[in-house]
Order: C-alpha cells, then sequence, then structure tokens
C-alpha cells in the first residue's frame, strides 16, 4: 500500500543566512544539491541528538527535509517529506535515513534514499518516493528497489538518455526509465565478503582507484567528461577525492582531491557539486554547530572552479561561504573572509548549540567580511552586538582596514572612578556599572553608506580586545522629509509640521528634575551662537556654537550630592548645521533627528525656528505646547510660553496667554531640553473656544 506523506507547512522558517553552515536551526548532512524550476533545491539528511535506547556516539536520523533558494542566501524549510516511520519497508526504529538524492524526470520528482529495512532482512536497501513538485508531497513506493544492498543512493541522468544510479562505495547501474527498478541488461559479478560470495549487479566504479573505506558517491556530467566524487579515508578522516571518464559506467581515472580532511578531525564528508546560473558550487558537511560530537553535522556551501582541461581546481572550506548579504539582515560577521594574526572564533554558548560564533579582534586587529548588498539601505543606521575586556574604539569600514569609515563607535565599559563628592554618597556608586567583558547591542549613525555591492571590515582601535558576534543595518522609519519651497499648512487638527532644526547643542544633564523656571530661564537666554533670537536659517546654514558648559556630576542626578568644590566648566565648540524639515507625524521627534544628524541623542539643547505667514491679524489666540522635557517659546521675540521640570509630551501640555499673529511675517522661536530621556514636542495655535488655528502658511525663509 503507497502511503502519501503531506508537506509539514506549520514549519517553514525562512532561514536568511549567507554564511557557513547555511542551515542554522538544526543539523543537516549529506547534502544533495539540485536545481529545478531556476531554484537550487537542498535534499540533506537530518542529524539529530539519539534518543534513549539508541546508540549515543553514532549518527541518527529519523526523516528528510528539504530547503529551497534562488540566491544561496535566503533558504526555505519546507518541512518533512519523508520519514522513517511512514514508508512501509523501513525499520521504525532504525533511526537511519542516510544520504539521499532527487532527481527529475519526465515532470516527476524521484527522492532517493537508504535505510534499514524492517522484517530481519539486515544491512541497507535504497527506496525511492516520487512526487509531482520538488518539494512534495511525496509518495514512498511499498518496496525498496531490488538489487541495490548499500547507502548512499545518488543517480546521474547521463547525455546517452540513461540514469544511472550510483551507491555505497561506487558502484553503478543502470535504471530502468520508469527510474524505480534496475535495467535488465546491467552487467552482474560475484563479489567475495570474507567466506561468503554474492552476485552483485552493475559495476564497481571506484575498483584500483583510492578507495579507503569509500562511501557517497556523486557523479555528474560536464564538457563531454563524467565526473566520479567521493569521500574516502587518506589517513585517519575523509577527503573528498574524484575520478574522470568517458563514460557513466567507467572505467574512471582518479585525478585528486576537492577537499581536503577536516582541520577539526571531523570524521566524515559528503557532498554534491551543482551549476547554479553559472557558477559551479560545492555543497558539503562539518562539524561546525556540534565541535565535539562529529555525529551532527551541517551544511556549508562553496564556489568550485575547473582547470582547463577538465580537472577541478581543490577547495578550501571557508567560514563566509557564498551568497549575498542584504545590508539588513542580520550578518553573523564572524564567519569572516579574511582576518588580520591573533582574530579567533568560539561559540557564544557551548550549552546550546545554533548559538552560533563570536570572534574575538586582537588590539590594532581587523576582520573582512565580503559581499553585502547595500543597496536596500536608505535612510540607516548600524546596530552591532559587541564586547570588550576595557574601554575601546572600532570603526566599521568599507573594503579594508584602511577604507571609508561606514560608522564609529567609542565603547565606554570601565566604570568611572568616584569623584570626592560622590564617593560620599551610596547613591552614586550604585549606578557605576563595570561592563567589561558583557555583550552590548550598540547603535551607530552612518557617517557613509556605500553603494551596491561591497565588504565590510571591523578594526578594532583600541588597546584592549574587542568581541563580535553580529551586525545588522536598519532603515529609519521616515520622520522627516525635506522641506519643500511650496508653503506648507499647518494640518488638519493645526499642529505645525514644518520646522528649522538645529543639530543639537551638547549640553549634558545628570536629570530632568533640575529643569526648575529659574535654571531654564537662566540657561535658555545663554547665548549659545550668534544670532540666536534674531537668526531666520536657511537649510544647510551652520552657525558656531561657543560657549561656557558645566559639566554634570556622575549619576543621574536624583537626590546625588554636588560635588563639594562645584562643578567643572568647560569651554565648548561645535559646528552646527540647520535643516528645513517636514515632519511625518504631528510631534516633532527630536531624538530621531538627533540620532540622525546629532552627535549625540541625551543630554542635549534643541533650537526650532518656523516662520508663520498671515493674510490678516489673528488675535486672541493662544500658543499650546506639549513637550517631552522642558521646552521654552518666543514669538516675535517675546517669551511666550515655558514648560519646566521633568515632563512628558502631551497635546496642549501648556498653553499660553493670549497673543496675536500679526498680518505678514511671524517668527516662533523654541528651545527643548532633555537629561537621559528621548525628546519631541508638538506645537498648534487655538482659538478662543480652543479650536485649531489654520488659516496661515509655514514658509522656508529665502
Amino acid at each position: 500500500m503507497k502511503q502519501t506523506l503531506t508537506v509539514l507547512m506549520l514549519a517553514v522558517p525562512l532561514l536568511a543566512t549567507a554564511q557557513n553552515p547555511v542551515i542554522r536551526d538544526q543539523f543537516s548532512a549529506d547534502p544533495t544539491a539540485r536545481v529545478f524550476n531556476n531554484k537550487v533545491y537542498l535534499y540533506p539528511s537530518h542529524d539529530i541528538m539519539p534518543p534513549a535506547g539508541q546508540r549515543q556516539d553514532w549518527f541518527c536520523m529519523e526523516d528528510y527535509h528539504v530547503f529551497s533558494s534562488e540566491n544561496l542566501t535566503d533558504w526555505t524549510d519546507h518541512g518533512i517529506i519523508v520519514t522513517q516511520n511512514k514508508v512501509p519497508w523501513v525499520r521504525k526504529d532504525s533511526y537511519s535515513m542516510w544520504a539521499p538524492d532527487c532527481v527529475e524526470r519526465n515532470g516527476k520528482y524521484y527522492f532517493y534514499f537508504p535505510s534499514a529495512p524492517a522484517g530481519g532482512r539486515g544491512g541497507f536497501a535504497v527506496g525511492v518516493a516520487i512526487a509531482d513538485r520538488p518539494e512534495g508531497p511525496f509518495i514512498p513506493e511499498p518496496e525498496p528497489i531490488k538489487g541495490i544492498n548499500g547507502i548512499d543512493p545518488c543517480v546521474l541522468q547521463a547525455s546517452d538518455g540513461n540514469a544511472y544510479i550510483f551507491w555505497g562505495n561506487g558502484r553503478c547501474a543502470k535504471l530502468k526509465p520508469n527510474m524505480k527498478e534496475l535495467a535488465d541488461d546491467n552487467p552482474k559479478e560475484t563479489v567475495k565478503w570474507g567466506n561468503r560470495e554474492m552476485e552483485m549487479v552493475g559495476v564497481n566504479c571506484l575498483k584500483d582507484l583510492p578507495n579507503r573505506q569509500a562511501e557517497g558517491p556523486f557523479a555528474f556530467e560536464y564538457n563531454g567528461n563524467y565526473y566520479l566524487t567521493y569521500p574516502y579515508v587518506r589517513e585517519k578522516t575523509e577527503v573528498l577525492g574524484y575520478a574522470m571518464s568517458k563514460n557513466p559506467m567507467g572505467p574512471y581515472e582518479y585525478k585528486g582531491l576537492i577537499m581536503a580532511e577536516h582541520a577539526n578531525g571531523c570524521w566524515t564528508n559528503h557532498h554534491s557539486i551543482v551549476n547554479y546560473k553559472g557558477q559551479w558550487y560545492l555543497f558539503y558537511h562539518q562539524n561546525f554547530f556540534s565541535p565535539n560530537d562529529d555525529k551532527r553535522r551541517s551544511v556549508q556551501i562553496e564556489k568550485l572552479y575547473f582547470n582547463a582541461d577538465g580537472t577541478i581546481q581543490e577547495v578550501k572550506p571557508t567560514m563566509r561561504g557564498v551568497g549575498i548579504n542584504k545590508a539588513t539582515e542580520k550578518i553573523e560577521i564572524d564567519r569572516y573572509s579574511t582576518a588580520s594574526e591573533g582574530v579567533t572564533t568560539a561559540h557564544v554558548d557551548t550549552t546550546i548549540a545554533f548559538s552560533g560564533d563570536y570572534a574575538t579582534i586582537p588590539s590594532k586587529g581587523w576582520m573582512r567580511y565580503t559581499d553585502v548588498d547595500f543597496s536596500c539601505l536608505t535612510d540607516g543606521y548600524m546596530q552591532i552586538n559587541v564586547k570588550a575586556s576595557d574601554d575601546t574604539e572600532f570603526c566599521v569600514r568599507e573594503k579594508d582596514a584602511k577604507g571609508k569609515v561606514i560608522a564609529r563607535i567609542k565603547l565606554a565599559v570601565r566604570p568611572p572612578e568616584p569623584t570626592p563628592g560622590a564617593a560620599a554618597n551610596p547613591m552614586m556608586s550604585r549606578f557605576r556599572r563595570d561592563l567589561r567583558n558583557q555583550w552590548l547591542t550598540q547603535t551607530a549613525t552612518l557617517e557613509y553608506k556605500p553603494t551596491g555591492v561591497s565588504d565590510l571590515v571591523i578594526t578594532n582601535e583600541g588597546e584592549g580586545e574587542l568581541s563580535v558576534d553580529w551586525i545588522l543595518f536598519k532603515n529609519r522609519p521616515k520622520y522627516f522629509s525635506p522641506a519643500s519651497a511650496t508653503p506648507a499648512t499647518p494640518d488638519s487638527e493645526g499642529f505645525i509640521r514644518r520646522w528649522m532644526l538645529l543639530e543639537p547643542i551638547d549640553k549634558p544633564n545628570s536629570g530632568n528634575t533640575v529643569f526648575t523656571d529659574t535654571y531654564l530661564r537662566e540657561h535658555f537666554n545663554r547665548e549659545y551662537f550668534k544670532g540666536q533670537q534674531t537668526i531666520l536659517p536657511k537649510d544647510g546654514q551652520k552657525v558656531k556654537a561657543v560657549f561656557q558648559q558645566e559639566q554634570a556630576p556622575a549619576g543621574f542626578g536624583r537626590g546625588a550630592q554636588q560635588q563639594v568644590e562645584g562643578p567643572q566648566v568647560k569651554t565648548v565648540k561645535q559646528t552646527l548645521t540647520w535643516h528645513a524639515l517636514d515632519s511625518e507625524n504631528f510631534n516633532i521627534k527630536l531624538f530621531r533627528f538627533a540620532e540622525k544628524w546629532g552627535e549625540k541623542v541625551y543630554g542635549v539643547l534643541f533650537w526650532g525656528v518656523t516662520i508663520i505667514d498671515c493674510d490678516e491679524d489673528i488675535e486672541n489666540v493662544r500658543l499650546a505646547v506639549g513637550s517631552n522635557s522642558a521646552s521654552m517659546w518666543w514669538l516675535n521675540g517675546e517669551e511666550t510660553l515655558l514648560l519646566s521640570g521633568d515632563r512628558r509630551m502631551v497635546k496642549d501640555d501648556a498653553v499660553s496667554r493670549r497673543v496675536t499673529l500679526k498680518k505678514g511675517r511671524n517668527i516662533l522661536r523654541g528651545a527643548i531640553i532633555n537629561g537621559p530621556g528621548m525628546s519631541d514636542f508638538c506645537v498648534r495655535f487655538l482659538d478662543e473656544k480652543g479650536n485649531p488655528v489654520t488659516n496661515y502658511s509655514i514658509i522656508n525663509s529665502k
């Protein structure tokens, strides 16, 4: 009786990765890659941890998944296609679903797989399941293919019109056109196993070739040559070797290695070779996610190249693998392409198999990660997960260790030394956290955005070690757009969305509770730059801010004792730029403005100017403002409203006395200050009945 194996559609995550290994949420081994319908389909075996009652130090596989990709970067898991419990001829507790293959013929997909048969027949047999689509559902045949006793099937559809099946240690036989039976005209030979003799169908293609413990043959045809590639043990662990012939059933001539032994001593390797969009690729496995257990393996991919005479160039395993990362997907940067001397990798969490690695870069070291596509990044910023042994500085650069700086981060992880005043207050020391050797997700603005596909280089420019786990670029939500020359109007609720905003002035405040009326009037009325109360700024105009700055004491300023000798004062000089912007929101998100255009987002002072044109006097209106933290507002040079204290942004949180918007030009200025919080504000005018005033224009200065 035939049984249908349905695809488990509840388990189809999109596995986005362009690093080795390519499948990162489960073990996968013995990968056979095939190209169907302009996609690469990957049919690996599925290593699992042995359940109770099974041999704990051996291979354990109970089912098969199939994965697909159009770019060798984003892999979709289509779920389980064959499982031992739903194949009639397989022993239900065999856990021996070893290396498979899948081919298409006449619109049908034939999935070949080995396993231990039921009924005490012993050894391995090879069965076939058939589907109308490469991802299934597959219907297994009730019996295995007669005449095949062995493992690791591979089917070659040769240019002579025949299909040939290879298995075991290089045995080959022709299939019937139905793809389910061996052809009747296959040669046969008697083979001795110790004192036993048995008749075997087909030919041994590895006879007289290096074949110690050979298994997993994979055959393909290219440029008039047939290639028989296979793992075998050269010394203690497997290499990938290959032989060539002009006939699919041989004889084959050994040519050399495709890949040498794994450096970490992983016993097995198993592979397939496929041409996709003009590039040849080698799919193979290694035990990256299980470094202490080489029976739990993972699929990796490398590019493969031929010499002019048809021989294959030896492939070196890489951590980077193939494919192009989108900048906006998480990049496991520890799977670098090249690195300076002294860069090391280690597992993030040795108790969790799929936690991945991190890389540690010594002082003045670097590592390079190739092929990142920045075309998806428009208005972006960067996040990176790092830890450091001490305060340090590092850069993300383009192309090489001296390339353009994409982003620069100064990482402060050492707690500050206590000041005499702070030492007397236990509340102050409580907040001096030691962040050395702790994972931190850092956010940075971009100094430069590459175009197209480029390479990333992280350079450690500090004195201590820097460890890096992943990097990610994100597009900001659209908070602002450049203000046009066309006059704007208030929105339907009367809120003013067009503003000239000055990049934030460095104004450290350890907390918001200090924002009393007296404090604010003193600090808002200081001159930070020339023309502070008279300038009608233009987009892109720069100002030089020079002012005396009191240094905030350590801590958050909530009940903290000030230093006995008083705050330190220093002269600050900043060159700042005005930006003419239209806000996408009724509340002007200053924090996001600072994040993009400022050096700091906390402990800063913002200045905003808007120009209002009225066709007539609009009398007895009130300025209504809400701001996160404190703010002060001037209309036509006169103080109109002050919002003091530590407050949240609320519509119409404070309302001014009655004022007049005069006919012609009116200038509204605002200053908003923050401490440790995120800043925004909203502004509108209300009439006597509390209705929004909208009969005026908002312009850019000319």
